[in-house]
C-alpha cells in the first residue's frame, strides 16, 4: 500500500544520563527491528506488537510511533494510525514522514483539509519530496470532487454525485461520510441492493452509525417495506435525536403507510370516491417514492374502472408503469380497460408485455382473447349495421334489419344524386349481409367467435342483397315503394 512507506531505520542514539535509560533504548531498539522484520515479511500484527512494546519501552520517540501508525494503516485502523502519526510529530515537528502518514490518515478517512495541512509542512520540511507533492494533489483533487458532489446533490443530479464520490474514495477508501453520500444517492437511483451494500458494510463496523441506519431504512422504504423502514429510522434517531433526514423520512413513511392502508380499507367497503381521495392524497406526499406511488397510481386506476372513468383509470396505469416499468398488475389493469374501451391493439400490446414477464396459462389466454377482439374488430361490424346489441334475439335482428333495409333500399332513394344513390346501395348490401350471417344460427356462431366466414363455403361475395330483400318480404309483387310526393316515399305490400 503506498499509504504506508518502509519503516524507520535505527535512530542516532542521544546522550545518555543513565545506565538504564541506555539499556531501555537498546532494548526498544531490538524491539523495533524485531518489528521491521515481521513489517518486511508483512505479518502486520506481530510488527505491531513489538512496535507497541517498542513504545513502551521508549514512550518519547517518534520513529517508533511512525512505525506503529503504517503498521495500523495496513491493517485498515486509519483512526489509530492518525493518532500514532500524530504523536509522532509532537515529539518530532521535523519529522517529514511522520507528517505524511498523518497527512494520509487524515485523507484516507476523508478530511482533506487537514491532510493538506499535513502534507504543506512536509513540503516545507523537504520541498523535492514527490511522495508529499503527488499526495497534496490527491488532497485537493477531493476536495474539488466533495465540492461538485454539494452542488449536484442539491441539484438532484444523484450520478454526479455517484461519480464524485467514487473518485473520491480512490483516495479515501476509509471515509464513511463519502459512503454514505454515495449510498444515498444510490437509493435515489433506485439502485437498492448498491445502496444496501453499502450500508451493511459501514454497520458492520459501526453498527450505531445513525447516517447507515438511516440509509438501510430509505432503501426499504423506496422499496415499499414501509414498516421495516420506520424501524430503522427509529434506530437512527435513537442514535441521534436530530437526525434531520431520518426524521423527515419517518414521517413521510408513517403518514403514507397510513393514507395507504385508509385506502384500501375504504376501496374493500365499496366506498370508491373516498379511495380515490385517499390515494390522491396519499401521491402528494412523496414523489420519489416510486414503488409506493406506483402502487398507488394502480390502485386509484383500479378505483376508476370501477367508477367507469375509464381514461381516468388508463391515464393512472400509464403513470404507474412510467415509474415502474415491471409492474405486471398496472399492465393487466390497463390492458383490461383497453378491452373495455373496444382498444384492442393496445390492449394486445399490454398483454404481449406481461406474458414475456410471466408466461402463465392464465397471461396466455388474456393475450389469446385480446387477439382475437382484435382480429374481429377489423372485420365488419354487423351488429353495428344492423343497430342491435351483441345479445340481440332472433326476433330483434328480424326487426332490425327490416328497418335498415328499407332505409336504404336503392328504390328509395332513385331520385338522388348518383354519389348518394352509391353509398345507400352499399349500405343496403352491408344490412343484408349482416342479416345473412347473424339470421342463421352457425354462421352467427363463427362470426361471434372470430373464424373466417369464407371457409366452408361461407364467402360472403356470393350473396345478392336483393334476393335476401325479397325472400324476407315475401317475394316478387310483394313489395313495392311508390312517390306520394317530391322527395318521400311509401312502402306498400301486396
Amino acid at each position: 500500500m503506498a499509504a504506508a512507506s518502509e519503516c524507520d531505520v535505527v535512530m542516532a542514539a542521544t546522550e545518555p544520563e543513565l545506565l538504564d535509560d541506555e539499556e531501555a533504548k537498546r532494548e526498544a531498539e531490538s524491539f523495533k527491528e524485531q518489528g521491521n522484520a515481521y513489517y518486511a515479511k508483512k505479518d502486520y500484527n506481530e510488527a505491531y506488537n513489538y512496535y507497541t512494546k517498542a513504545i513502551d519501552m521508549c514512550p518519547k520517540n517518534a520513529s517508533y510511533y511512525g512505525n506503529r501508525a503504517a503498521t495500523l494503516m495496513m491493517l485498515g485502523r486509519f483512526r489509530e494510525a492518525l493518532g500514532d502519526a500524530q504523536q509522532s510529530v509532537r515529539l518530532d515537528d521535523s519529522f517529514v514522514r511522520g507528517h505524511l502518514r498523518e497527512g494520509k490518515c487524515h485523507l484516507f478517512l476523508g478530511n482533506a483539509m487537514a491532510a493538506c495541512r499535513s502534507f504543506q509542512r512536509a513540503l516545507e520540511l523537504d520541498h523535492k519530496n514527490t511522495q508529499a507533492q503527488q499526495e497534496f494533489k490527491n488532497a485537493n483533487a477531493v476536495i474539488e470532487y466533495e465540492k461538485i458532489a454539494e452542488t449536484d446533490f442539491e441539484k438532484r443530479d444523484f450520478r454526479k454525485v455517484v461519480f464524485c464520490m467514487d473518485r473520491a474514495l480512490e483516495f479515501a477508501p476509509a471515509c464513511h461520510r463519502f459512503k454514505i453520500l454515495k449510498a444515498e444517492c444510490l437509493a435515489m437511483l433506485g439502485r437498492y441492493p448498491e445502496a444496501q451494500s453499502v450500508a451493511s458494510d459501514i454497520l458492520r463496523m459501526d453498527s450505531t452509525n445513525a447516517d447507515a441506519l438511516y440509509v438501510r431504512g430509505l432503501c426499504l422504504y423506496y422499496e415499499d417495506c414501509i414498516e421495516k423502514a420506520v424501524q430503522f429510522f427509529v434506530q437512527a434517531l435513537r442514535m441521534a435525536p436530530d437526525h434531520d433526514k431520518a426524521c423527515v423520512a419517518c414521517r413521510n413513511a408513517k403518514a403514507l403507510k397510513a393514507k395507504k392502508e385508509d385506502g384500501n380499507k375504504a376501496f374493500k367497503e365499496g366506498n370508491y370516491k373516498l379511495a380515490y381521495e385517499l390515494y390522491t392524497e396519499a401521491l402528494g406526499i412523496d414523489p420519489n417514492n416510486i414503488k409506493t406511488n406506483a402502487k398507488l397510481y394502480c390502485n386509484r386506476g383500479t378505483v376508476n374502472s370501477k367508477l367507469r372513468k375509464l381514461d381516468d383509470a388508463i391515464e393512472d396505469c400509464t403513470n404507474a408503469v412510467k415509474l415502474d416499468d415491471t409492474y405486471i398488475k398496472a399492465y393487466l389493469r390497463r390492458a383490461q380497460c383497453y378491452m373495455d374501451t373496444e382498444q384492442y391493439e393496445e390492449a394486445v400490446r399490454d398483454y404481449e408485455k406481461v406474458y414475456q414477464t410471466e408466461k402463465t396459462k392464465e397471461h396466455k389466454q388474456l393475450l389469446k382473447n385480446a387477439q382475437l377482439e382484435l382480429k374481429k374488430s377489423k372485420r365488419k361490424d354487423y351488429y353495428k349495421i344492423l343497430g342491435v346489441d351483441k345479445n340481440a334475439s332472433e326476433d330483434e335482428i328480424k326487426k332490425a334489419y327490416r328497418k335498415r333495409a328499407l332505409m336504404h333500399h336503392p328504390d328509395r332513394h332513385s331520385g338522388a344524386s348518383a354519389e348518394v344513390q352509391k353509398e345507400e346501395e352499399k349500405k343496403f348490401k352491408e344490412v343484408g349481409e349482416a342479416f345473412t350471417i347473424l339470421s342463421d344460427p352457425k354462421k352467427k356462431t363463427r362470426y361471434d367467435s372470430g373464424q373466417d366466414l369464407d371457409e366452408e363455403g361461407m364467402n360472403m361475395g356470393d350473396f345478392d342483397a336483393n334476393n335476401i330483400f325479397k325472400a324476407f318480404f315475401g317475394g316478387p309483387g310483394g313489395f313495392s315503394f311508390e312517390a306520394s310526393g317530391p322527395g318521400n316515399f311509401f312502402f306498400q305490400f301486396g
